[in-house]
């Protein structure tokens, strides 16, 4: 392995906190092994999105837990490599915590960053592409700053709990089933749908990163570009290296659970 850190990794979708604290904290544990295994030669870390199940931040609090990987988030960027997090549906609600406390770089919105010479473009991917109108308008409430403002109101030990009710075991298992279907149409794929519709306005993108949807992708849209979902951690335990010479792989990481 080159001690250079001319590498840019991508990872998605940890959802950390489900579907219990013992199996969330192995997950947490594994993350960090394999967060230590790059850290020589990476030259910046891409999430994008659903690093947590759950997050809403209030004024002065922050869901219980997860001080491992989000020690070792801040160690990484205190010792010179950036992490950038693209947020998820299940983590919409970060604010300044992650920015101001670890030092990671959040992004909002879908973004074209070039790297190696390669112009990528990223996103968590939920609520890009055509139709889905109904998780669309769902996404539009929860994004809506009254509402956000109105559920700050509600006690910590009842809102995060109410949260994590929302996001957990039965959703858990549909998650868990939907990720192990790897045998999709991309025609039919809302964000292969997107990213061939944001070719025809810009057609200099050799990458689109997504996360979102638990299956590991890498296909050619065309000569030129090529279609990238980095599956999960969950069911593939999968995540895309950018190298020095502009090369995307998809990799699993060994020591999975």
């Amino acid at each position: 392995m080159s001690n250079s850190k001319e590498k840019y990794y991508f990872a998605s979708d940890f959802h950390f906190g489900i579907p219990d604290d013992e199996t969330s904290l192995a997950r947490e544990r594994l993350v960090i092994k394999w967060l230590d295994s790059i850290k020589n030669d990476a030259k910046a870390i891409y999430l994008a999105g659903d690093v947590f199940d759950f997050w809403f931040e209030y004024t002065k609090v922050v869901p219980k837990g997860y001080v491992r990987v989000l020690s070792k988030f801040a160690e990484l960027i205190d010792s010179g490599t950036p992490i950038h997090l693209f947020r998820g549906n299940h983590d919409l609600w970060a604010f300044s915590y992650l920015s101001d406390e670890i030092g990671m770089i959040c992004h909002r919105n879908p973004e074209t960053i070039t790297m190696n010479g390669k112009n990528i473009h990223i996103a968590h991917g939920d609520g890009l592409g055509p139709d889905d109108y109904v998780y669309k308008f769902l996404l539009s409430v929860f994004k809506c700053k009254l509402n956000q403002l109105l559920f700050r109101w509600i006690h910590p030990d009842l809102g995060i709990r109410m949260g994590l009710l929302f996001s957990k075991k039965h959703r858990y298992i549909k998650r868990i089933e939907a990720g192990k279907d790897i045998n999709i149409t991309l025609e039919n794929e809302l964000l292969y749908k997107y990213a061939n519709t944001y070719l025809e306005k810009d057609n200099n993108i050799d990458y689109f990163v997504f996360g979102h949807r638990h299956i590991p992708v890498n296909q050619c849209i065309n000569d030129k570009t090529s279609f990238i979902l980095l599956g999960d951690w969950m069911n593939h335990y999968t995540y895309g290296v950018l190298d020095e010479d502009g090369t995307f792989e998809l990799k699993k990481y060994q020591d999975k659970l």
